[in-house]
């Protein structure tokens, strides 16, 4: 595991400026614009404070900040909680961002409302360990949001050398998997929003079954209850 988080962590610190450019248009007008909505309309400010797992840059965290929100951000990638702490001083807001895996986070029991995790429990160690610890860390009838990359995503490819026999730092899932495996461990389904890749019209994805759509996915949204 030790091994998989530092390989993890140093390819994220390499990706961290490139990643933080493209994160207005990805938040604002791209594959991720409906996440913020979709959390937001499952877990009120008001409801208590609230976890970015896997926050990156910050661009979400901050966002939430803007509209009321109580957030902590945690990310495996020292650089890229460099970058989130910079935006949220930049922008006036205070934010604990902090480094950290989020299968194993140094917060008790029933600590948070809601949690965010966005293209993140496939690049842990154990997904179900990361499932279960997210479980934890949520209150009675809290609600997980979380976002399984779909089998049209490019990042899909930093599983490919486990073909090879190699370590990789993806446990490449398909999202009717996750969708299961957080059933089977105490969640319920509350919502599933699938995302599509560029050139899949929606308003002909969004007739076919949901299997089919999950299968067109670039990303596939779970908002996932607590039991």
């Amino acid at each position: 595991m030790r091994d998989w988080n530092e390989k993890t962590a140093k390819t994220f610190d390499h990706m961290a400026e490139e990643w933080s450019r493209k994160s207005d248009d990805m938040w604002e007008t791209g594959s991720r614009k409906t996440i913020l909505p979709l959390f937001m309309r499952h877990v009120p400010p008001m409801f208590g404070p609230v976890l970015d797992a896997g926050c990156g840059d910050g661009y979400a965290s901050w966002r939430l900040a803007t509209d009321g929100y109580q957030v902590e951000g945690v990310d495996i990638a020292g650089e890229m909680i460099r970058l989130a702490q910079q935006r949220a001083e930049k922008m006036g807001f205070k934010i604990r961002f902090q480094t950290g895996d989020i299968s194993n986070l140094p917060f008790a029991d029933q600590t948070f409302a809601g949690i965010l995790s966005i293209n993140v429990i496939e690049f842990t160690p154990s997904p179900l360990k990361t499932l279960r610890e997210l479980h934890r860390l949520l209150r009675p009838g809290g609600v997980l949001v979380a976002g399984i990359l779909g089998p049209t995503a490019g990042p899909r490819g930093h599983s490919y050398r486990r073909l090879y026999d190699e370590t990789t730092i993806q446990n490449t899932m398909m999202p009717w998997e996750a969708k299961q495996l957080a059933i089977e461990n105490g969640f319920e389904l509350l919502e599933e929003e699938p995302v599509y890749k560029e050139g899949v019209p929606s308003e002909l994805a969004d007739r076919l079954p949901v299997d089919l759509q999950e299968a067109l996915s670039f990303l596939t949204l779970f908002v996932l209850r607590k039991k």
